[in-house]
């Protein structure tokens, strides 16, 4: 048994909250560029440009590439031989998103209750998932989620009926009604299966895969890639200024679900791809 003091897990989540909002992935800064190369709208260009400028000068100057900072949300992979120390582990996380966010300058966004509105003022709740793995490690990555792109997610209870074909018209016909409101080119999570809340959960958890990694399932990988060409047919573009290039890329999670059940979730991020994590 690996004794873990909470103490690190918040001191490693503050430390993400502030790399995640200010630091783009190698993988997305990447796929912006290639975007740049492929799209020929004239405007759309010049919209990538900007983007891409941003996201270098907020990496130079440690600020956030975007005014909205988000949920901050957490994923954590906790090993079965792990004993944390210390103090509540959830209370550290909190902890370190209030830390990450006041030393950050960062916008915080949550309210205390949806119908009330007040700022909890430090960011904080979190929003943690949690998994147990084999091992004696905590992996922890931080996604702060925007609520343009959070905002234009949904769940849906298909018939099984629907297959394949039912799923990818789903998919991209909400793509195309979310248009230019959760900030294009954007990157589709879908979760595949499960239950109503597995789906969405496997949505969100798809848009931590690095650009270009395509699914294990050989079936799933295909819908990814017949989903990615369809919505770069819509025209949206970059920030819905028309263009090639609407969806940077598509990640398909999926899950065994009831016989009489087909939850399809999609989960959009916006250009600003955030998501760091690390090993404690």
């Amino acid at each position: 048994m690996r004794e873990v003091d909470v103490s690190e897990i918040a001191d490693v989540v503050a430390k993400l909250s502030i790399e995640a909002c200010c630091e783009l992935g190698a993988d997305v800064m990447a796929a912006l560029e290639t975007a740049l190369e492929h799209e020929e709208s004239p405007t759309a260009r010049e919209v990538l440009k900007e983007i891409i400028e941003n996201d270098k000068i907020a990496a130079d100057e440690t600020v956030p590439m975007c005014q909205d900072t988000g949920v901050a949300v957490i994923f954590l992979e906790v090993g079965q031989d792990v004993h944390f120390v210390g103090g509540d582990l959830n209370e550290a996380i909190n902890r370190g998103v209030a830390q990450g966010y006041t030393e950050g300058y960062l916008r915080k966004s949550l309210v205390a209750h949806p119908l009330k509105r007040k700022n909890t003022g430090d960011n904080t709740p979190a929003v943690v998932h949690v998994e147990i793995v084999p091992g004696d490690r905590v992996r922890v990555r931080f996604a702060p989620k925007g609520g343009g792109s959070e905002n234009m997610s949904t769940v849906r209870m298909m018939a099984p009926a629907a297959g394949r074909e039912g799923v990818k018209k789903f998919v991209v016909d909400w793509v195309s009604q979310a248009g230019a409101n959760p900030c294009p080119p954007v990157i589709v999570g879908v979760g595949l299966g499960g239950t109503f809340e597995k789906a969405a959960l496997l949505a969100k958890k798809a848009l931590l895969r690095e650009i270009g990694e395509r699914a294990k399932d050989p079936d799933d990988a295909q819908l990814e890639r017949a989903i990615l060409e369809e919505v770069n047919e819509l025209g949206i573009g970059p920030q819905g200024f028309g263009g090639r290039i609407t969806a940077l890329e598509v990640f398909v999670e999926s899950h065994p679900c009831h016989i009489a059940s087909l939850p399809v979730a999609v989960n959009l991020q916006c250009h600003a791809a955030r998501h760091k994590e690390a090993v404690v």
